[in-house]
């Protein structure tokens, strides 16, 4: 079955960087775009990034252009988010989630990024 977890989250400073991992299985990872989409406390679900099959191509939501890097290893199985100079509006829980035909049909459970002094 198909599996998303992710970790690497934490309670950092504001200015401060992270790197977040979803390590997938149960399908060919290699295949499917994936994304990052973040829920800070009581907002609702933020798209913050995508990546094509390949890794060559990458997109950003505004909020985070610039700060944040996603990326892909293929052999390994798994998504990353670097996450640099963070803010404290950037608090909240991290999901990856695979995409099929344009729309996210699997979610992993989040990892949590607290960013505060």
């Amino acid at each position: 079955q198909v599996q998303l977890v992710e970790s690497g989250g934490g309670l950092v400073q504001p200015g401060g960087s992270l790197r977040l991992s979803c390590a997938a299985s149960g399908f060919t990872f290699s295949s499917y775009w994936m994304n990052w989409v973040r829920q800070a406390p009581g907002k609702g679900l933020e798209w913050v990034s995508a990546i094509n099959t390949g890794g060559g191509s990458t997109y950003y939501a505004d909020s985070v252009k610039g700060r944040f890097t996603i990326s892909r290893d293929n052999a390994k199985n798994t998504l990353y988010l670097q996450i640099s100079s963070l803010k404290p509006e950037d608090t909240a829980l991290y999901y990856c989630a695979r995409v099929l035909t344009g729309c996210i049909d699997y979610w992993g459970q989040g990892t949590q990024v607290t960013v505060s002094s």
